[in-house]
């Protein structure tokens, strides 16, 4: 059984604190548009959407950066595995709350099978958090880090 102490509490609001502000404020823009985008497409296709809009701000913003964060500096396939598990979590609760819905027969379902839907869905938003995390990167040393230019 995993038992979190005081000592990896701390550790873990640590690394949350330690990111620059311009840094955050990427990732609250790159996941709140990301979030809008699938969330659109979802329903755009019928495969699945939020029950509320609002859904995008706990999900992407409260719920995704945070562990995107965690999982920054390890490797590619390290994120995706731990986001596998956090997606996982988050899409069956989902489901099971009823605070997403699912459009029924829906071209996934008809591709893979209505059993694996969750499974599927919780298998494709993990690659977020590697992807995210590069993405984010990526803006920043572009836009905000100038210690590579010169």
């Amino acid at each position: 059984m995993i038992t979190f102490d005081n000592k990896m509490i701390k550790k873990l609001i640590a690394k949350l604190r330690s990111v620059e502000r311009k840094r955050l404020i990427i990732y609250i823009v790159v996941y709140f548009l990301w979030g809008i985008l699938m969330h659109n497409v979802g329903q755009w296709l019928e495969i699945a959407k939020f029950t509320f809009w609002w859904q995008v701000i706990s999900t992407y913003l409260l719920y995704m950066i945070p562990i995107s964060i965690l999982l920054r500096g390890y490797s590619f396939f390290t994120q995706y595995a731990y986001g596998l598990v956090a997606m996982a979590v988050l899409e069956f609760g989902g489901y099971t709350l009823k605070t997403s819905y699912i459009y029924p027969d829906n071209i996934l379902e008809q591709f893979f099978g209505v059993h694996t839907f969750a499974l599927g869905m919780a298998m494709f938003f993990a690659l977020y958090f590697p992807v995210g995390n590069w993405a984010v990167h990526r803006i920043y040393l572009l836009f905000i880090d100038d210690s590579g230019r010169k």
